[in-house]
């Protein structure tokens, strides 16, 4: 198993397809939603199990201290495998060699169980993505 950011052209591809797949399409969005401009300046984190990817997130850094965590996929017939708790151990060291002190996101309705096996907090309801899909905001301290 490796964790990396994607290197080639076809491993970007690929990282915002599966992003794409899971996050967006359910949603009924376009592709090119599952991109934004934080792309160019997050930290991207592709889990490759074989040289196959299964699971993907990307890190932004809020200020010195806080951190958030966006865009975790993990592929559909993959999901429950335990890749999104590597992917997320990744970012949480990541997030320890960065000096941070806490971790933040957004975690999906239906994801929320997932970050408390994690343990992180649920603080409170944030948005509704695409006014459809309700979030919570959630924290760890590192």
């Amino acid at each position: 198993m490796d964790i990396r950011s994607p290197q080639t052209e076809r491993e970007w591809e690929d990282y915002f397809d599966l992003r794409y797949r899971i996050l967006r399409e359910p949603l009924n969005q376009t592709r090119g939603s599952e991109r934004n401009d934080g792309d160019a300046t997050g930290i991207h984190f592709a889990l490759y199990d074989n040289d196959i990817l299964k699971a993907i997130a990307r890190l932004d850094q809020q200020d010195a201290e806080v951190f958030q965590v966006r865009f975790v996929a993990v592929e559909k017939a993959e999901q429950g495998a335990g890749y999104g708790r590597k992917i997320m151990e990744a970012t949480e060291e990541k997030t320890k060699e960065l000096f941070g002190q806490k971790i933040i996101l957004h975690a999906r309705d239906y994801a929320v169980d997932f970050y408390l096996k994690l343990n992180y907090t649920l603080i409170e309801p944030s948005y509704k993505l695409f006014d459809v899909l309700q979030h919570f905001l959630m924290e760890k301290n590192l």
